[in-house]
């Protein structure tokens, strides 16, 4: 369990490195909530993006982004309102959902950014 939560660890901070190189800039990592937890939460310019990161060393049974099923986008987009409703600065910003897919060896992963992976409303 110890080196499964050292790995995603790893991996989430190797992703957030990533969108901040592709110019994203830092808000929150690790939001957690009851309803569920938040990977990373960045700024694109104006717009707040909250990111599920999703590792998957092979992409045999669908990849990372394949396992962001309806269940999970739920509980992500529940999180997102109780961290807009926490984080009032944000408020009226606009918001968008994407997904990191990780894969390869966890300690130089390949990473594909989905940008808008899904709707609070799918």
């Amino acid at each position: 369990m110890t080196n499964t939560r050292a790995r995603g660890a790893g991996i989430e901070a190797a992703a957030r490195d990533f969108l901040l190189g592709q110019g994203l800039r830092a808000v929150a990592a690790n939001a957690n909530y009851r309803f569920g937890e938040l990977d990373l939460v960045m700024l694109d310019r104006d717009t707040l993006v909250f990111v599920e990161v999703r590792y998957r060393r092979d992409a045999r049974f669908g990849g990372g982004a394949a396992s962001v099923d309806a269940g999970k986008r739920r509980k992500l987009v529940k999180a997102a309102q109780i961290f807009l409703a926490t984080h009032r600065a944000f408020s009226d910003a606009p918001c968008r959902f994407d997904v990191v897919d990780a894969s390869g060896e966890a300690d130089a992963p390949v990473f594909t950014w989905l940008r808008d992976a899904f709707r609070a409303d799918d």
